[in-house]
């Protein structure tokens, strides 16, 4: 039986499965990822939870004939490996991935994508037809799409072609990003960013009367979807979060026509409605060309490690015969 191994590298967690040929997953691994104080420990942390979770599988890494990661940026795929990401401390400035892991599972296959990318990848695998025009777009800690044109998933000449929650939103740059840039839509609309973006409303507003605890360290985009149904202020944060969302949205749509826009990320999976409503109805009024179908992932959580192991599977593309 042929062994495939699957890895989603976020900035909060680490997580790598073992699959069949089927895409079937054997077992997975999760754990933190590390916050440094290198790249290189990032590094050991994803070869610890693939050695993890082939020991669960009772499958040897060398068995494992190709491996396939999703993970954040921005890539170098010249090195195989992260350069720089923007969620993770200064000191995280090269995380090497696809040597190590390539050593590891004795495989020179070792696929490498930005995890949007992978989202897509894992989308178009495990749909009932492969859609040939389609986005994943996750909204969690960061903000990041996945796009399949003609079929084909795009990628870019250096695997960073999914970095839209770095595309320009607002030109009077109000929030800085994590990466250094103001008026980025993740400076907006990410989990990371939530908190700062209703601090800085709450400014603007002078007089305000909110639960939210907004000079709480522990003020979370949490708190601010719990309480959209009952707080005034909440939910006008919620509402100006659903207009940078539904914007750069409309721009991946326009720019690639996509058929079908799925979302991830623990902030889409966790309050649907809140997110995804705002966006269909901005849609509805600004889309010029078609409008897509904006829907939840069926994969929900495990989407990114789902397309990471069809990577393995597929070479690449998530494209799979019908059976």
């Amino acid at each position: 039986m042929p062994y495939y191994v699957g890895v989603d590298l976020g900035a909060t967690n680490v997580r790598a499965a073992v699959a069949d040929g089927d895409g079937s997953i054997l077992a997975t691994d999760k754990r933190a990822t590390p916050r440094g104080p290198t790249g290189i420990h990032v590094t050991e942390a994803v070869l610890d939870a693939v050695r993890a979770a082939c020991e669960d599988a009772d499958v040897d890494p060398s068995e494992v004939e190709a491996a396939g990661v999703g993970s954040i940026g921005p890539l170098d795929l010249a090195e195989g490996s992260i350069d720089g990401p923007a969620n993770l401390p200064d000191s995280v400035d090269t995380v090497p991935l696809v040597g190590p892991i390539s050593k590891l599972v004795d495989s020179e296959r070792v696929h490498l994508h930005n995890d949007t990318v992978a989202g897509v990848i894992g989308e178009r695998f495990h749909a009932d037809r492969n859609p040939d025009d389609m986005a994943y777009v996750t909204i969690s800690s960061g903000i990041g799409a996945g796009v399949a044109v003609d079929g084909n998933v795009l990628e870019g000449w250096d695997g960073n072609a999914g970095e839209l929650g770095h595309m320009l939103v607002d030109p009077q740059g109000r929030r800085t990003c994590g990466c250094g840039r103001d008026g980025h839509w993740e400076a907006y609309c990410s989990g990371n960013n939530i908190p700062e973006y209703a601090r800085m409303l709450a400014e603007e507003d002078g007089d305000l009367d909110t639960a939210l605890p907004l000079d709480d360290p522990e003020f979370s985009a949490k708190h601010v979807y719990e309480h959209a149904d009952d707080d005034e202020f909440a939910a006008h944060v919620v509402d100006q979060v659903g207009f940078w969302n539904a914007m750069g949205v409309t721009n991946l749509v326009q720019s690639y026509a996509p058929l079908v826009v799925s979302f991830g990320g623990a902030v889409a999976l966790n309050n649907p409605d809140l997110v995804l409503d705002p966006i269909r109805e901005y849609l509805d009024e600004s889309v010029f060309n078609n409008v897509p179908e904006v829907r939840l992932t069926s994969l929900g959580d495990d989407v990114v490690l789902h397309g990471a192991v069809a990577s393995a599977i597929t070479g690449g593309t998530g494209d799979r015969s019908p059976s």
